[in-house]
């Protein structure tokens, strides 16, 4: 009796999309989400390989090509020092891929922990958790950056660090709510009447119905970390040069030399621009695949 309606639970969970099939939904259904998601693969590969791809060092000085217009050997052209603006985007792509990444992960992870706990357990420990995120969304972010990379210097793990945290506190309420909505279905109700514990709960019935909020969290929060990362870079609190980042680029030679060379600000920027808007695409793409309320809206 135990066994059949274990599987009465399991047929009453919201359908999930299966991991089969999702690429080639992906690209039938969404293809502009199919287009970020190969231009975020690609920005991927060019950073992993830029020692292989880009054609010169990015911090190869040569000042007899200072300021050089794009041209066949320098596509993006030279900056105020000489050094390919092409070779230090590449470069770039990797310092601003990992940190996305990186701290997109982290903030995830933190809003997945808080969010289950609080929406899941409820009462008083609902009502404290949440008070303490309404006392640090008070705060506003962009000076808690600046005071933390103050503190402990500018670099690449406190830049992750702090971005992963400030943002995985934020964004525990939207993971919250949907754990909200999910504990109240019969499938949970039913789970519990049946004696399995909250960690199986959790598991097995809350965390996999909000996956969809979870991957579009962690989709947009790597657009945000990356323009964040570039914000602190542009006022001199990001990773320190010569390490080139987007950024930083903008902040340094785009910023001196822009009406002289107007291509060391569009390169950068237009990286900046591809790469977020990429990464939006592609995530709103995965949470209309993967959400069982958007399958029937075709």
């Amino acid at each position: 009796m135990s066994a059949v309606m274990d599987n009465a639970v399991r047929a009453a969970a919201a359908p999930r999309a299966p991991s089969r099939g999702i690429i080639m939904r992906l690209l039938r259904d969404k293809r502009l989400g199919a287009a970020g998601g190969l231009v975020l693969l690609f920005m991927l590969f060019c950073g992993i390989f830029a020692d292989l791809i880009a054609p010169f060092g990015y911090n190869e000085i040569n000042m007899l090509e200072r300021l050089k217009a794009p041209s066949w050997e320098h596509w993006f052209g030279t900056d105020n020092l000489g050094r390919d603006v092409l070779s230090r985007c590449l470069y770039g792509a990797r310092l601003s891929v990992i940190i996305g990444c990186s701290a997109a992960l982290l903030s995830t992870v933190i809003s997945i922990l808080i969010g289950v706990i609080s929406g899941y357990l409820g009462g008083r420990t609902d009502m404290v958790i949440q008070r303490f995120v309404d006392a640090w969304m008070s705060f506003p972010g962009l000076i808690i950056l600046i005071v933390v990379v103050s503190i402990f210097g500018p670099g690449m793990l406190q830049t992750i660090l702090t971005l992963g945290i400030l943002l995985g506190i934020d964004g525990s309420r939207i993971i919250r709510s949907a754990v909200v909505a999910v504990r109240e279905n019969m499938y949970v109700h039913a789970a519990q009447s049946l004696g399995a514990s909250s960690i199986r709960i959790l598991w097995k019935h809350i965390l996999p119905n909000v996956m969809p909020v979870v991957i579009v969290i962690f989709t947009t929060r790597v657009g945000t970390v990356i323009l964040a990362e570039s914000g602190l870079a542009f006022l001199g609190l990001g990773v320190p040069p010569p390490a080139p980042t987007w950024g930083g680029m903008l902040s340094g030679s785009g910023r001196t030399y822009m009406f002289q060379g107007p291509w060391l600000a569009l390169a950068p920027g237009l990286c900046l621009t591809v790469m977020v808007y990429a990464t939006n695409v592609f995530g709103d793409a995965l949470r209309d695949l993967l959400d069982p309320r958007m399958r029937g809206s075709r």
